[in-house]
């Protein structure tokens, strides 16, 4: 008991110091962090914490609202297809689809830059109105892309009736049932494309499975065989060329 005193006297004794410098230590304050003045004062913050919101929800909004999920989805089957395993890498095709994504939606980012955020900027419109003409362009171009029968399906999810006009400006439909209308639209034709894709090369598989099995060997793994004829028959066909041009011509343009 009196070593274990003596050791927590010692103790007290070292940390008397530091607890009579902590009293000394004072909590900085925050200068920049005011109350709001004005009505004006609130309307910026609000316009910042929209803008970090938007910018939080990007990734998601391109990969649902824009050419992306077609294209990347099609380019993954290029490279199954080809059974090359992770070649490309994934950053490659992904690189790729945004590239192709925004040569694809160049017109409709074009408009949405004439007629909502250039006016905005120059204080031409109000928030609500840039926002508006922006949505109703995103909405144009998915409306060209996706199918009335799509469209059905998730209006009868939504429990909402079927609408009289379906202009993308003036229809009835809500965007809440056109954005995940769009995106099986989207799945659908990526996986049409794909299966267009894989066929002659599961033809060249089944050629090559076929000569093994006739000639007795049951071992060698067919894939090895048919990896380079694959190959082979990609390039010369320059297959990059006919699926990149293939998929861009796939969108039809908005009216």
């Amino acid at each position: 008991m009196r070593r274990v005193g003596a050791i927590g006297a010692a103790i007290a004794i070292a940390l008397g110091p530091l607890a009579a410098a902590a009293q000394d230590v004072t909590i900085p304050k925050f200068p920049f962090v005011e109350a709001a003045k004005g009505p004006d004062d609130v309307v910026n913050t609000l316009e910042i914490l929209f803008l970090l919101t938007v910018l939080s929800l990007a990734p998601a909004l391109i990969m649902l609202t824009t050419a992306f999920t077609r294209i990347v989805i099609v380019l993954s089957f290029v490279r199954r297809a080809l059974a090359t395993n992770e070649l490309p890498p994934n950053q490659v095709i992904v690189g790729l689809s945004l590239i192709l994504t925004f040569l694809v939606m160049q017109p409709t980012i074009q408009k949405i830059k004439n007629e909502a955020l250039t006016p905005y900027l120059e204080a031409r419109i109000t928030q609500k109105t840039a926002f508006k003409n922006a949505t109703e362009e995103m909405r144009r171009f998915m409306f060209a892309q996706t199918r009335a029968k799509d469209i059905r399906l998730f209006l009868q999810v939504a429990h909402t009736e079927l609408p009289k006009d379906r202009d993308p400006v003036k229809g009835d439909v809500p965007t809440s049932v056109l954005v995940p209308s769009f995106v099986i639209s989207e799945l659908r034709k990526s996986f049409v494309m794909g299966f267009a894709i894989f066929l002659p090369f599961v033809i060249i598989d089944l050629v090559v499975a076929t000569t093994l099995i006739s000639m007795g060997m049951l071992v060698l793994p067919p894939i090895l065989i048919s990896l380079p004829f694959k190959i082979l028959l990609f390039v010369l066909i320059d297959g990059w060329h006919l699926v990149v041009g293939s998929i861009v011509t796939s969108f039809v343009s908005p009216t």
